[in-house]
């Protein structure tokens, strides 16, 4: 139960992108077509999820009886991109139509700050690594949801006239407002 409470969490009440802002930047770039938001969705929680376990392994492992906490923004940034890397290049390798089909977006999942905050979030929380996979992959989820739902909203965009003065980059980051507010009325709700 208490894992199932992890990840409800993790994505809707304390979603990563809607309620402390991280991937702020693809979830506005890529939230115009609710194909890619949904394959850019999928690829950062597979990721999100990967690097947290390694990242979680390496701090606790490593760094923390060596004594090198202080390098783990470092590392973990080194490990977020080597992780990356792999991935594409497996991806590239293998699966070739899926490599074609995520295109430019497969490298931008490298500098994602959501990638990132999940891993020090997890580590702020003292979180054991079962409870640290379950966080990320709810994270993961809230990530790709939240996204998805901005793709949605943002298709009726093109029917309507913004105001001239936000235009369609400020019309999306007050939509991602009341969608945070949305987010936040489940507070409370499991306890």
């Amino acid at each position: 139960m208490k894992l199932v409470l992890i990840i409800l969490s993790s994505a809707i009440v304390n979603n990563i992108s809607l309620t402390y802002f991280l991937g702020t930047c693809p979830f506005i770039a890529l939230s115009k077509s609710l194909r890619a938001a949904f394959g850019m969705g999928a690829a950062v929680t597979f990721v999100i999820v990967i690097t947290a376990a390694a990242n979680h392994v390496i701090y606790y492992g490593i760094l923390l009886p060596l004594r090198l906490d202080f390098l783990a923004f470092l590392v973990f940034m080194l490990t977020i991109a080597a992780i990356v890397q792999m991935l594409e290049v497996f991806i590239e390798r293998f699966l070739p139509a899926l490599y074609m089909a995520f295109g430019i977006f497969l490298p931008l999942i490298t500098v994602n700050c959501a990638i990132l905050g999940v891993s020090l979030f997890m580590i702020l929380r003292e979180f054991e690594f079962v409870d640290a996979v379950a966080f990320s992959f709810g994270s993961g989820v809230g990530w790709m949801l939240a996204i998805s739902a901005m793709a949605g909203l943002r298709k009726y965009l093109a029917l309507s006239r913004p105001a001239r003065l936000l235009g369609e980059a400020g019309i999306t980051l007050v939509l991602a407002g009341f969608m945070a507010l949305s987010f936040l009325g489940f507070t409370g709700m499991l306890r």
